[in-house]
């Protein structure tokens, strides 16, 4: 198993203040998933690494019928919590790969919301398709830190820590912006065999942070979660530091998310 697959199970540390901490996806994400995939309720969803429940809140809220598979086992009680108040939701706690639905049980929309990496790539295409029924849909998107023109230069300077600690990345920086940077998800849907893609759409949003908001953030990156304690605590005085001097002590964090469609051919 890659080391990405075996990081996916460092989520399950953050159950408990995971949700809070996340950012919600924009409420325009959904409206283009619907009106794309013209599924309406009672239609039933299939939901792939679900967490907390982020993405699965929204769509439940609308009325589907949702079934939601969760690796991590405090994750999975955490969104079962969340969801309780809606009977046609159900968490499930396994991984996706080998997680088998009832005989006959077939799903109008697969989708994975910041979810999708962390799945075996030779599984993850045939096994949706399976899953669907005929001409049904995969809906997938991730939200990362963006980089548009103009970003807070907090993060240039915070670089240079996690270059200190050897923590940092082999991308030049400044990394590109949204608009630039290539999303490999549509031609991974195109040469699966399985799928044609019928829609892809960037979106960029800024959020304010505190340093004990963006902090609670951070614990909720794999990458943080794993890093030696010794490394993190440097790294969060560092940040402490550099957003007290700052006269409002906030930062703004820019988010991105490239929602994918695909129709099962």
């Amino acid at each position: 198993m890659s080391r990405d697959l075996r990081l996916r199970a460092t989520f399950d540390r953050a159950a408990a203040f995971y949700q809070d901490a996340r950012p919600d996806y924009p409420a325009e994400l959904y409206s283009d998933l619907l009106a794309a995939t013209a599924i309406t309720p009672p239609a039933h969803l299939l939901e792939v690494g679900c967490g907390p429940g982020k993405a699965t809140l929204p769509l439940a809220r609308t009325g589907f019928r949702i079934t939601a598979i969760e690796l991590g086992e405090a994750l999975a009680a955490e969104a079962r919590h969340r969801l309780a108040e809606f009977v046609d939701v159900s968490v499930i706690t396994s991984s996706f790969e080998g997680w088998e639905p009832p005989t006959g049980v077939r799903f109008d929309l697969v989708f994975a919301a910041t979810a999708w990496k962390w799945v075996d790539p030779e599984v993850k295409y045939a096994k949706a398709a399976a899953l669907l029924t005929q001409g049904g849909h995969l809906a997938v998107w991730n939200a990362g830190h963006a980089f548009p023109a103009g970003f807070d230069p907090f993060f240039t300077e915070i670089q240079k820590v996690y270059e200190e600690i050897g923590e940092d990345h082999d991308d030049p920086w400044p990394p590109s912006p949204p608009e630039d940077k290539p999303d490999p998800t549509a031609a991974e849907f195109d040469a699966s065999g399985h799928f044609t893609v019928v829609g892809t759409k960037l979106y960029v949003w800024a959020l304010p942070y505190t340093v004990d908001e963006y902090i609670a953030l951070l614990d909720t990156f794999s990458g943080h979660i794993a890093m030696e304690p010794a490394k993190r605590e440097h790294l969060y005085q560092e940040i402490r530091r550099r957003l007290a001097a700052r006269p409002d002590g906030r930062l703004t964090r820019h988010w991105s998310a490239v929602l994918t469609i695909g129709r099962r051919l």
